[in-house]
């Protein structure tokens, strides 16, 4: 989804706030002087970096976001970079690379992906990692995208109380095609006396199996691969609802 309406950004955090995700990944960079973090957002994660005493690049390709990134605080320790992966040979070596949030599943062709994951092995110095999540296709997260089981309340920094839902398209089954479709709905309820406003987006996200996301890894030149399959770290199995992969 493209975060391009200042309503929809300004939503972002309210429904991707720090979770087990979050405590994952900071983990993770422990010992990172230098993260990258490709499709940055908001800039919630890179500025929590940048708390922690990391060299942080953030890099994201919707000018709305960043604009949110630069005035968070911790913001002007960051180095923002308005792009996608054609930006990484500038960011300097890195010790950890991470696209968190499902990025991963926003390259629909293995092309485009591939050329992705070589650009990071060629930004990240020697022994250091690149980490990512992709959903579990087996988890079927498209079974849940209908109003009845997704829809929800949350509130806008604004103090609009604003109703949230997704709704799949008619599509062969995505286990046979990688590929699903959806359009998110969000329903602004104002006051009693305006008029409802509801803006839509339509995604598309391709989901790849342990094996795919394995192939391309190896093609862009990675070697060891350590797969979990829940923010815990536990092993992948049929029914995770995660492909975490952090490859070395």
């Amino acid at each position: 989804m493209l975060y391009d309406d200042p309503r929809l950004v300004a939503l972002y955090d309210v429904l991707n706030p720090f979770a087990a995700d979050t405590a994952f990944y900071l983990a993770l960079a422990e010992s990172a002087a230098h993260v990258v973090d490709l499709g940055c957002g908001t800039g919630l994660f890179a500025t929590e970096l940048a708390k922690r005493g990391h060299r942080v690049t953030g890099i994201d390709p919707s000018p709305q976001m960043l604009r949110v990134a630069r005035a968070r605080e911790h913001g002007g320790e960051v180095t923002w970079i308005e792009g996608d992966a054609s930006a990484l040979p500038f960011v300097g070596a890195a010790d950890l690379l991470v696209m968190t949030g499902h990025v991963a599943q926003v390259f629909l062709d293995d092309a485009s992906f591939l050329a992705t994951l070589r650009a990071a092995r060629r930004a990240i110095r020697p022994g250091g990692a690149i980490a990512f999540d992709s959903r579990n296709p087996a988890a079927r997260a498209w079974d849940h995208w209908t109003r009845e089981r997704s829809s929800k309340c949350v509130d806008a920094p604004d103090g609009k109380t604003v109703q949230v839902w997704h709704e799949g398209h008619a599509q062969p089954d995505p286990l046979s095609t990688g590929r699903a479709a959806f359009t998110t709905h969000f329903r602004f309820l104002t006051a009693p006396e305006a008029p409802e406003q509801t803006v839509s987006a339509t995604s598309e996200l391709r989901f790849r199996t342990r094996d795919e996301l394995a192939r391309l890894l190896t093609d862009a030149g990675f070697g060891q691969i350590e797969w979990y399959g829940d923010w815990n770290r536990a092993p992948v199995e049929e029914t995770s609802r995660e492909l975490i992969a952090v490859a070395r």
